[in-house]
């Protein structure tokens, strides 16, 4: 499973059962971080995430940013609660590409913004299982 973490929104996606590409499951608008928790851990029950893979908002010079602070926060909280192993990846560049794939489908952003958060996991999970597959080659 992957998330897309932000002050408002998380997107989640998941991979398929062998692990050969991501989709995109739902943008869940954020309340307070106790409920959040509550609601990642039943995306984990209910699809059955063995791994979680979240994406760490850098500067796009790589540098961290007071974003990637939050993130590790709830990554950090994440951990403790869900006990699975969690992977973080830089997601430099997911949201442009979430952007670019609505616009590939003659979508609006505006009118599609539910679908970013969403789509931008996607991207982040489908970037790591390349990189396990490579690895394996």
């Amino acid at each position: 499973m992957a998330l897309d973490i932000g002050d408002r929104r998380i997107g989640v996606a998941v991979s398929d059962p062998f692990n050969e590409y991501a989709l995109p499951v739902e943008t869940y608008n954020r309340k307070n971080l106790k409920t959040d928790l509550i609601a990642i851990k039943k995306y984990v029950k209910d699809k059955f995430a063995t791994a979680i893979v979240c994406g760490l908002p850098v500067n796009f010079d790589g540098t961290a940013s007071i974003q990637t602070e939050k993130a590790k926060f709830f990554i950090d909280k994440l951990k403790e609660e869900t006990g699975l192993p969690i992977y973080c990846v830089d997601e430099r560049c997911t949201t442009f590409m979430a952007k670019e794939t609505l616009k590939e489908l003659g979508k609006t952003v505006g009118e599609n913004k539910k679908f970013v958060d969403n789509l931008a996991a996607a991207e982040i999970l489908d970037g790591f299982l390349h990189e396990l597959k490579n690895k394996k080659s």
